[in-house]
């Protein structure tokens, strides 16, 4: 049974929901589930998975019952949760959006001693309940404990490589940077974008590539963040204002927001290896390996920390320094803060230029 304690990582709800997933397929169920926690989609998925799974077809309109928490009250869960199963092993419970219970603790007169032949199974999506509750307590004792938290942004393309692979399929560097700046950290968007062009790649399709993002998703491979941040890397000052010209005719799919953001975080990478070097250089520090710097920066992917150390030879942290003002200013502004009349589009062309300039 789930034992939990502390803050969960994301590292920790993928290993609880990989183990959770190959349980449920191999007929391993617990009396009781709490599916708690901020990111809905591993919540979803297991609850789905329990509904699909542990009953026939046959036995699904007798034994399995969905309830929602604004629609129901404790007392009438423990009621069900306490019937005997009807033609069947087991009775399931499902009880969606249990956050919007009024009282969930007095569901722990049930967990404490939960029916053999009951599964029921609690989603509190978008909040966790108190680890110092009987029902936490009961539940993490007798039952398992799924903490959905979100990722990070340098969590998110090591997940989404390994959910690629387990669709029997791969996906390259530049596909991958590609999915991660346009959908951000949004897992339940991701995998639902994922399924989708599955579904329309040819057959036999083995790497998803960024033509095949481009041509089934709408995301350009051209002109993203990803390309801004190479650009400039490169000291190519036409290819980025390329960028920002198609970003200020499209600014629905690229808010400046979010460019920023993907800029700010690839100048502190920057600043960070620059540091690394300087350690080196001044006080005969080892430089880390390749593998290391990658985990410093936090890279999606270690193909990119050769644009990150040519970047660091273009970007001295002189410059760097004078770049994050610039940009917590640009951030303010795109904000409404700070004045001025200029639009998006026009913002992010005078950053860049400043950029360029430093």
């Amino acid at each position: 049974m789930a034992k939990s304690s502390g803050k969960a990582a994301f590292k920790d709800t993928v290993a609880a929901y990989d183990r959770l997933r190959k349980d449920i397929i191999g007929g391993k169920f617990a009396p009781v589930y709490l599916l708690m926690g901020e990111e809905g989609y591993f919540i979803d998925s297991i609850a789905g998975l329990l509904a699909d799974k542990v009953l026939t077809d046959e036995e699904k309109p007798f034994n399995q019952i969905t309830v929602y928490g604004k629609d129901t009250d404790e007392g009438t869960i423990i009621n069900y949760a306490r019937q005997m199963p009807m033609m069947g092993r087991y009775e399931v419970i499902i009880v969606r959006e249990a956050q919007s219970l009024r009282k969930p603790e007095q569901l722990s007169l049930y967990t404490a001693a939960p029916a053999p032949t009951t599964i029921l199974v609690l989603c509190f999506k978008g909040k966790s309940i108190d680890k110092r509750t009987q029902l936490y307590k009961h539940i993490s004792q007798k039952g398992e404990v799924l903490e959905s938290v979100r990722p990070r942004d340098y969590e998110i393309s090591s997940w989404l490589g390994d959910f690629v692979r387990s669709k029997g399929c791969s996906i390259d560097a530049r596909a991958l940077a590609m999915l991660t700046d346009h959908l951000g950290t949004d897992i339940a968007k991701i995998s639902n974008e994922i399924g989708k062009l599955l579904t329309y790649l040819p057959e036999g399709t083995k790497c998803i590539t960024a033509q095949h993002i481009e041509d089934n998703i709408g995301i350009s491979k051209d002109f993203n963040n990803f390309e801004l941040t190479k650009a400039i890397s490169e000291k190519n000052m036409a290819r980025a204002m390329l960028i920002a010209d198609h970003f200020r005719n499209n600014p629905k799919d690229n808010p400046l927001t979010v460019t920023i953001s993907a800029l700010f975080t690839h100048f502190q990478r920057i600043f960070i290896l620059n540091y690394k070097r300087w350690e080196a250089k001044h006080k005969n520090m080892p430089m880390p390996s390749d593998a290391e710097l990658s985990a410093l920066l936090k890279l999606p992917n270690p193909f990119f920390l050769n644009e990150y150390k040519q970047a660091a030879t273009a970007y001295p942290n002189k410059k760097v320094f004078a770049i994050l003002g610039l940009l917590r200013d640009y951030d303010m502004r795109s904000k409404g803060i700070g004045g001025g009349t200029a639009d998006n589009g026009e913002l992010l062309r005078e950053l860049l230029l400043k950029i360029f300039l430093a």
